[in-house]
């Protein structure tokens, strides 16, 4: 008779506890004082509150999940070994070569047209093409306009970047490096530090809020010169596996933490860039912000690189994102 009272109590209390949350592990490429971390933070905070505990995210910086591998991450999300990825656009050209949309050479005048994009039939588009690739996109962030910094001297002109060693992302900025007449070097996020610490490589390009101050880049770089020449935006994407194993109700929650988390990210990151270039004169660095006559020299010095990836995009799909980005 113990032995059943016992029991029935042991179940009881058991229906009584509050369920394990299931743990999701989520993967971004950058250090945890940027505001790719804070982003993938708010998505943690705001599902746990919706879903009432019932998940849990892990956040993974520096690629940790795939071996420090930045390009990896999207792959492996894609089948199913990494929950959650918070990953820029250009990380994931060797996957989808569409992305690179995005981020052509002077595509965007501003955040107006940034917005357009990702907010119309462009940014469908590659949602489209990410879930071809066992990803569905929750939500756009933002990494930024993408700026340039060296060690060596201001850089005024396409000439200026002569010689220079340049750290870069993927393969599109390698062609754009090679149209300036620099050295371009691809390596991980997680190398470059050190790379221009010790002249490994002279200058690297990435966005100002994102990226350049809570990384701290400006220990190592004395010039910097907003040219603006690409942007690059992240997304918050889950793996299809795990996506369709959600009820609706779930998917609801899952999409709302996602849009409140990357909107929060977004303005953080814009506020950051907005007030950066005086912080970073602060710290030393030399600005020398381009006049319409040097962004036009840089612009049609990369014109060749738009053209080939123009070519390797699509042409549908450039039309998508120029007409997009032009509209008034």
């Amino acid at each position: 008779m113990f032995t059943k009272m016992a029991l029935g109590l042991t179940t009881a209390l058991a229906l009584c506890l509050p369920a394990s949350a299931e743990s999701l592990r989520l993967s971004h490429n950058t250090g945890d004082t940027t505001t790719w971390q804070q982003g993938a933070d708010k998505f943690a905070e705001l599902l746990a509150a919706e879903t009432g505990d019932e998940y849990e995210v892990r956040v993974f910086p520096n690629a940790q999940l795939s071996g420090g591998d930045q390009m990896k991450q999207a792959e492996m999300t894609g089948r199913g070994a990494i929950d959650l990825v918070l990953t820029s656009a250009i990380n994931v050209t060797p996957l989808a070569p569409e992305m690179a949309a995005f981020s052509l050479p002077y595509l965007y005048a501003d955040y107006d047209a940034v917005d357009r994009t990702t907010a119309g039939k462009a940014g469908d588009k590659m949602e489209e093409i990410m879930a071809g690739h066992g990803i569905r996109i929750l939500a756009w962030g933002e990494n930024g306009f993408r700026e340039v910094t060296n060690s060596k001297h201001p850089i005024k002109s396409p000439e200026d970047m002569n010689g220079l060693k340049m750290r870069v992302a993927g393969p599109m900025y390698i062609d754009v490096m090679n149209d300036l007449g620099a050295n371009p070097q691809q390596m991980q996020w997680t190398e470059t530090f050190p790379a221009l610490q010790q002249g490994v490589v002279d200058g690297q390009e990435n966005p100002i809020g994102a990226v350049i101050i809570p990384q701290r880049v400006y220990e190592v770089q004395k010039y910097i010169t907003p040219w603006h020449y690409s942007y690059d935006p992240l997304f918050l994407g889950i793996s299809k596996e795990k996506w369709d194993g959600l009820d609706d109700e779930t998917r609801a929650q899952f999409q709302k933490a996602a849009d409140e988390a990357m909107a929060y990210q977004i303005e953080i990151s814009r506020e950051a860039t907005a007030e950066g270039l005086e912080f970073l004169k602060e710290q030393g660095m030399e600005v020398y912000e381009p006049t319409p006559e040097d962004l036009a020299a840089f612009k049609e010095a990369t014109q060749p690189s738009f053209d080939k990836w123009s070519e390797q995009i699509g042409a549908d799909i450039v039309k998508l994102f120029t007409d997009e980005a032009s509209a008034q």
